[in-house]
């Protein structure tokens, strides 16, 4: 393993601790398989004891993924393991990650446990995992903040307990790269069966250090598996990015020397696919997969790319998806045209009626839009895909009137449980009124706390990519629409927003 490196992905589990980033069944089924065709090594598709809502997804992921090695997060305890064993069952490789903390804040104040209790409980958790399956990952909860001769014994005790990957992570942020790489290295020196495992770094992004220290996990500390994150998304400031650590141990092998089994072609489709399922936009000058992250501004930049791109590129935007040709398709492109894009996207559709539905989106904006942008297409098939759920709520039509001077009115046409309703309202604005035209049928009582807009490409002929985030009786959820009119996309991102709040899972919160 000394030449390759572990991509595990925690998207799905970690990274939908994000407040309003929760996702249905079948949304983490679409994302696991995207993931499954970027080639990510380890999936955790979830914390399945949380919730049944969590259990069927793991249970479904693992029936469904064949390629990647399906985990499951789990507390240090007996019904935990089985619940996340039982989920698994379908997998061809399963995996079982549990944890228990073992930093003297986290031991006093949450756990009210004794090292002692604590490195028995250890003990005896990897010891039952083992007996339900072969592969057992074991991460000391907040470990970089541990006692380092406790952590020691910890570790030491778990790896000879059958434990075949241990994650150290920095739970809170905390940690600075050299020192972060050291605390890896001392650890596996100073245990002395640390090579019967697989060594692992999980790191979150507080101090904007989470690439930083993972990568210094790997090159300094020895460690040879990354947990990370499509977008960097996760709770507070989110989990090491991805799309970074690949790109920059591919950039860079020259110093870090390790294979991947990742195909990066793929990354943009999945960051995209995230992104619009979540809500959770990404920055423009996020590395790689931002919209700017392949763009000069610069004159003098300009000039030298034009001459011989590697003056100012170190990678090149269409390896990991983006595409050379920004503008591709229009309203007398036909099926196989788009089929084609589709596959150069990175974009694979599981049925035929999947294609066509995605089809007649793509004719339906194509009238109404005389120039077709990657940024669109990729944006019609992810609301296609989320739209196939069950809804309660679905926009049919808007009308809506404002001029200067006069309060605006809008009036709304939806569907409840497939039955047509008409809502109207005034509004300080049109969205407003739209909104709240909704709510006079709806009169769900949500707080919205998050509106924001984002243009999917660069004109004004642009779609625009709404988010609407609401929280009632303690949720918060994300509703995301698009459409070339904002005043529609606001309707259908709110609209969105309601039918999430209509899932009652309940889910108990984990963080490894």
């Amino acid at each position: 393993m000394a030449d390759k490196l572990i991509i595990f992905d925690t998207t799905l589990r970690d990274g939908e601790q994000s407040p309003g980033a929760s996702m249905t069944r079948d949304e983490k089924l679409r994302i696991a398989r995207q993931l499954e065709r970027l080639r990510v090594d380890v999936i955790e598709a979830g914390f399945a004891a949380s919730s049944n809502g969590d259990f069927e997804a793991v249970q479904a992921i693992a029936n469904a993924i064949k390629d990647s090695t399906i985990c499951s997060l789990s507390r240090a305890n007996d019904r935990d393991i089985s619940r996340a064993a039982e989920a698994l069952k379908g997998a061809n490789n399963g995996r079982i990650h549990t944890f228990i903390a073992t930093s003297p804040l986290h031991m006093e104040k949450k756990l009210r446990m004794s090292p002692e209790q604590v490195l028995e409980q250890a003990k005896q958790s990897v010891r039952f995992a083992r007996n339900l399956v072969a592969d057992v990952e074991f991460s000391p909860e907040d470990g970089y903040r541990s006692d380092m001769d406790f952590l020691c014994q910890v570790l030491e005790a778990v790896i000879a307990e059958g434990a075949t990957t241990i994650n150290v992570p920095d739970t809170v942020g905390y940690a600075v790269p050299e020192l972060y790489g050291q605390f890896i290295k001392t650890l596996r020196e100073r245990i002395p069966n640390s090579d019967k495992a697989i060594w692992s770094v999980h790191c979150h992004n507080d101090l904007g250090m989470a690439v930083a220290n993972s990568l210094a996990g790997v090159k300094l500390g020895g460690a040879r598996q990354v947990e990370c994150t499509i977008n960097g998304l996760g709770e507070r400031a989110g989990n090491c990015s991805l799309e970074e650590i690949v790109m920059a141990v591919k950039t860079r092998k020259d110093y870090f020397g390790l294979e991947m089994n990742i195909d990066p072609i793929h990354i943009v489709a999945a960051s995209r696919m995230v992104s619009q399922t979540t809500g959770f936009v990404v920055q423009p000058n996020k590395a790689v997969v931002g919209a700017n992250a392949f763009a000069h501004a610069s004159g003098i930049h300009q000039d030298g790319v034009l001459k011989a791109r590697d003056t100012y590129e170190i990678m090149r935007a269409e390896d990991v998806g983006w595409s050379a040709n920004k503008i591709v398709l229009g309203k007398l492109s036909g099926r196989n045209a788009f089929k084609q894009r589709l596959q150069e996207l990175g974009v694979v559709l599981e049925s035929e009626s999947e294609l066509n539905a995605a089809f007649t989106r793509f004719k339906e904006l194509a009238d109404r839009k005389s120039e077709i942008f990657d940024e669109d297409i990729l944006a019609l098939v992810s609301e296609e895909s989320v739209t196939q759920d069950k809804e309660q709520y679905a926009f049919v039509s808007l009308a809506q009137h404002s001029e200067t001077g006069e309060r605006p009115q809008a009036t709304i046409v939806f569907t409840v449980d497939g039955k047509e309703v008409h809502g109207k309202s005034d509004g300080n604005g049109p969205v407003d009124a739209s909104l709240k035209a909704i709510e006079s049928i709806v009169e769900s009582g949500a707080e919205m706390v998050l509106y924001s807009v984002n243009a999917i490409s660069g004109s004004t002929e642009s779609q625009g990519e709404v988010t609407v985030r609401l929280q009632n009786s303690g949720r918060v959820v994300n509703g995301v629409g698009s459409d070339p009119d904002i005043i529609v996309a606001s309707a259908k991102a709110y609209l969105s927003a309601l039918n999430k709040l209509q899932s009652k899972a309940d889910r108990v919160a984990a963080q490894g």
